[in-house]
């Protein structure tokens, strides 16, 4: 067949199939009159290097593949000399991508220390020269003011479903067996971590920006909560254990947080969610699960800041009676 019919069957263009047999990846036949004669094989082998390209694999490289073809495998990558060639495609994009994110890391300080050389008095909240994009303990002045929608109505009364959910510190724990007495489960939408952004217009949404200094006031009021008849407590989010697992530590806080990245609280118990950044996330409520039944819900939280401390009077409002009592 002529190279224009090559091009066409294959998907490229003749610049590139000559291109192709310059390097010798492609060798047709050649006719008395001169001309070059590809058959099917030659078709096989350009569209085989059309696919690696779009993989990211550069012309020049995808010769391991060709010949893998042309020895009578039946895939251009069922040979070990293919396989190494993914093995360093792949390690050249992570060396990419490292550059690139050494690259932002570089920018955004630039960034920050530019919007902020002038400023002579930090926020209030924030100690001088800290980072506002990673300070998550203080919270705007304007924050939105979520409003009760009724999205947790039907909570009180209901059992704790069977729910067994990855907890940090290893292990699992099961919300229908949380133990008698009263538990403390505040459900929170995303911790901001420092060095990543919260999703774009954060502050923007009702409810989602506080999930720090919420976790550091259930930390500074653990101890008092125990005392006012809490069995435990215990943060619940969508996030994975390794995300939460980062939060704990770097937190400090004495308790267990809960990851339910499927978000079977929701199925099970309908919770109120939100849609950000194309991830469902959880509203910010807390439960206040007794022998297994949700005696009490807190929502909407606001400020957030001061929620362990609402449900700390709340606890000492409610003192747990006697069996003899009740």
């Amino acid at each position: 067949m002529r190279i224009s019919e090559l091009a066409r069957r294959a998907g490229v263009t003749v610049k590139a199939v000559r291109y192709y047999e310059s390097l010798g990846l492609l060798a047709p036949d050649r006719l008395a009159n001169g001309y070059r004669d590809y058959g099917e094989g030659d078709v096989r082998l350009a569209r085989e290097i059309r696919t690696l390209g779009r993989l990211g694999i550069p012309v020049e490289r995808t010769r391991p593949f060709l010949d893998c073809l042309v020895v009578g495998h039946q895939h251009a990558d069922d040979c070990p000399a293919s396989l190494a060639e993914y093995r360093e495609a792949i390690d050249e994009i992570t060396r990419r991508i490292d550059g690139l994110t050494a690259r932002r890391t570089a920018l955004v300080a630039h960034l920050h220390e530019a919007a902020h050389r002038n400023s002579r008095v930090p926020p209030a909240g924030r100690a001088e020269g800290e980072d506002p994009m990673t300070d998550y303990l203080s919270l705007p002045a304007d924050l939105p003011v979520p409003e009760d929608d009724g999205a947790a109505d039907h909570l009180p009364g209901t059992e704790m479903p069977y729910l067994e959910l990855r907890a940090t510190g290893g292990g699992t724990v099961r919300l229908d067996a949380l133990g008698t007495g009263r538990t403390v489960l505040y459900v929170y939408p995303l911790t901001g971590r420092p060095g990543t952004d919260l999703p774009e217009g954060w502050n923007a949404i009702p409810g989602a920006r506080g999930c720090t200094p919420e976790a550091c006031g259930f930390r500074d009021h653990h101890q008092e909560l125990l005392a006012a008849g809490a069995a435990g407590v215990y943060g619940l989010s969508s996030q994975d254990t390794a995300y939460q697992e980062e939060v704990v530590e770097r937190l400090r806080l004495p308790f267990r947080m809960l990851s339910d990245p499927t978000h079977g609280l929701t199925r099970t118990l309908a919770l109120p969610t939100f849609d950000s950044a194309g991830a469902t996330l959880y509203r910010r409520l807390t439960l206040i699960v007794r022998d297994g039944v949700i005696e009490h819900v807190f929502y909407p939280v606001f400020p957030p800041d001061e929620h362990a401390g609402q449900v700390l009077d709340w606890l000492r409002a409610n003192p747990r009676q006697p069996a003899a009592a009740r």
